[in-house]
């Protein structure tokens, strides 16, 4: 269908852009988040486009700051909840990134290597890198840690959790779960209670059925 044979349709919302765009950022690569493309996805003209941006740059800046604000945002959001435990409060980092509304990996993965041709990004990335360890190493500081051993242990938590994805392994959900006691142990120094460990294990198990991110 050729450009200008597309309908208008103002009802397609900025959202509806953007969502596609990040589609399209997560399978094919930044090169491939075009106004066409997107607009052939969405049914509309070139026109739509310009009712909520002002050039594909615009576009492309407005999705940065939206995975800025939802990825690192959420997060941020879950290091920060209050908890009895410092092992309660790993265990919210671990509801955000196993809740499929939450952390997004496979975005976070695309910026990365969007970030890789262009330097700019790589400025958002590395800002959004330190606010999120920083936000893990407030909530080890909240638990008593020394500030020098909280970042260190903020550290360790965050590159491993950026590490799995990396690697994309392929684990069952019970294969997950079935370390989640020894990864608490690890990652803090304390022994879980079996409330504690049992209550995520139900939370996990709940959104198991969505196409959640693991552990």
């Amino acid at each position: 269908m050729a450009e200008d044979d597309l309908p208008g349709n103002i009802k397609v919302t900025r959202a509806d852009w953007l969502r596609t765009a990040m589609e399209l950022l997560i399978s094919d690569g930044v090169q491939s988040v075009k106004i066409l493309t997107i607009g052939t996805r969405l049914g509309v003209s070139r026109s739509s486009f310009y009712w909520y941006f002002q050039s594909r740059q615009d576009l492309l800046d407005q999705l940065l700051a939206d995975w800025e604000r939802t990825n690192t945002g959420v997060m941020i959001a879950y290091a920060d909840l209050p908890a009895p435990t410092i092992t309660a409060a790993l265990n919210n980092f671990f509801r955000c990134v196993v809740d499929p509304e939450g952390f997004n990996h496979q975005l976070d993965f695309a910026v990365r290597e969007w970030a890789r041709r262009d330097a700019r990004v790589r400025g958002v990335i590395d800002r959004s890198d330190t606010a999120r360890q920083q936000a893990l190493a407030r909530m080890f500081a909240r638990h008593g840690y020394d500030p020098a051993e909280a970042d260190i242990r903020a550290r360790v938590l965050y590159y491993q959790q950026i590490g799995y994805y990396a690697l994309e392994l392929s684990e069952t959900v019970e294969e997950r779960l079935s370390r989640v006691e020894g990864y608490l142990y690890c990652f803090t120094g304390v022994v879980p209670s079996k409330e504690e460990v049992e209550d995520f294990k139900r939370f996990a198990r709940g959104v198991a059925g969505a196409p959640a991110h693991p552990i």
